[in-house]
């Protein structure tokens, strides 16, 4: 069994980078196995740590197979099975790469030991086949024509592919069972689930990934392979191109948990399309969220807000359709589903049964952009309140339109001369309280807009 022994040097932390082995002919299975000194483990391995190697794959044409960061010692591609996370085929001979992510390393370094096993066809062994995953049936309805029905979905969780404890079959009954039509398994740096979704009825699966780099992470909607050859991205260039290429293969681009703690966006760019405003319970993470998303309005930004539960496991602090992001769509077609998020004609609530709120003008919408009239009112239906207090943002400001709702209610908003406008309901004292749902922005176009 072929071993390396690699030096990671504190300098090389926060990036990516590869190391190349070479694989014989003959093969129908590759492990590769990794060990080094960790330091501090569990829960604390996140708040002191000390060396994190994270570990993904490439095969001779350097085409990405998988990626699982420091979840597993031990990963394996093959023409029949792999790991979790990795797509199966069949191992050709060539120069593979082990990739490497220096996510935390100590100040003296750290030495990691790499032990590369083959398994070998036998004589004779049928012909070997290049496994395919197939493309699984489109169990949407078809009605593009029809009026847009209202779905409650969960755009970020996670399976076993990468840190869950669940496969995509349990995860798809779960979130159906709670009253959700769609999900997005977002599993970091790695699509594999996206070739080998299963077929639940009354559920649609989003094709996503959850572009995880020690910058921020960023989900990837709408393409099954947004990146064909690998995720690694050590400068400000290599990162605008992986998401100019995912997106020129359809993928539209979020941003999660902007102001997390743990893990914030931290690069410069704005190319992104939407922002995961919640993620997760509601808390301090999130209201920052939502304020810098607010920001990005006031300074004449038109983006969606999103939410997404980042589930892993039951009984979790994440827990699945906390929130829902809640849309208007013509059909179950995930196309549909993911066109009309990405439009904004959409909500974000703390779960099914939470706070729904839809607010239009005339025949506009959340997401649209109309042009401003005094006469033309907002109009703010909302449902299943439970004393929340709703606030109307503007670009200039909050104001409080209703105290303690409950039950339904219709109400009728004056709207200003400002770019945009979106409501939020609120539990607790004054305009800081949580936040237990929120709209998409109307938007108000100037004149000189309309002659454009």
């Amino acid at each position: 069994m072929p071993r390396l022994k690699h030096f990671v040097e504190k300098s090389r932390e926060g990036t990516y980078y590869t190391i190349p082995f070479t694989v014989p002919e003959n093969v129908s299975r590759v492990t590769v196995s990794y060990s080094y000194w960790q330091g501090t483990k569990g829960l604390l391995r996140e708040i002191h740590p000390q060396n994190i190697i994270d570990l993904g794959l490439m095969d001779e044409k350097r085409r990405f197979l998988g990626w699982s960061g420091s979840a597993h010692p031990s990963i394996f591609v093959g023409e029949d099975k792999s790991t979790n996370g990795y797509l199966v085929q069949r191992p050709e001979s060539g120069e593979w790469s082990i990739i490497v992510g220096a996510y935390h390393v100590v100040p003296a370094g750290v030495e990691v030991t790499y032990d590369i096993g083959f398994e070998y066809h036998k004589p004779g062994d049928p012909e070997s086949k290049n496994y395919k995953q197939d493309e699984p049936e489109d169990i949407s309805s078809d009605s593009a024509n029809a009026e847009p029905e209202l779905l409650f979905g969960d755009l970020h969780i996670h399976t076993i592919a990468s840190d869950g404890a669940l496969d995509s079959e349990a995860v798809g009954k779960l979130a159906r069972d709670s009253g959700l039509d769609f999900v997005g398994l977002a599993n970091h740096n790695n699509y594999a689930d996206n070739f080998c979704l299963p077929d639940i009825p009354g559920l649609t699966f989003v094709y996503a990934v959850e572009w995880t780099h020690y910058k921020g992470h960023m989900n990837f909607f709408g393409d099954k392979a947004p990146f064909e050859n690998s995720f690694i991205a050590n400068t400000p260039e290599e990162m605008e191109k992986i998401i100019n290429d995912a997106r020129s293969l359809g993928a539209v681009i979020s941003v999660n948990h902007p102001k997390c703690p743990f893990c914030p966006y931290k690069w410069s760019s704005m190319n992104f399309d939407m922002i995961e405003v919640w993620n997760g319970p509601m808390r301090g993470t999130n209201i920052r969220g939502i304020k810098w998303w607010t920001q990005l309005l006031r300074e004449g930004r038109r983006i969606p807000a999103v939410g997404g539960s980042d589930f892993h496991r039951p009984k979790d602090f994440a827990k699945l359709g906390n929130p829902i992001t809640a849309v208007y769509s013509p059909s179950r077609r995930r196309e549909d589903i993911l066109k009309n998020i990405r439009a904004g004609h959409s909500f974000v609530s703390s779960g099914v049964d939470g706070a729904r709120l839809t607010l239009t003008c005339g025949d506009a919408m959340m997401g649209d952009a109309v042009r401003y009239d005094k006469n033309k009112k907002l109009h703010l239906h909302a449902e299943q309140l439970r004393g929340e207090t709703l606030v109307l943002v503007t670009g200039s400001g909050e104001r409080v339109i209703k105290h303690f709702a409950r039950g339904n209610l219709d109400i009728d908003i004056e709207p200003k001369n400002d770019n945009f406008a979106y409501v939020k309901a609120i539990r607790g004292c004054g305009k800081r309280g949580a936040v237990r749902a929120l709209t998409n922005p109307i938007y108000f176009q100037k004149e000189e807009e309309e002659d454009n």
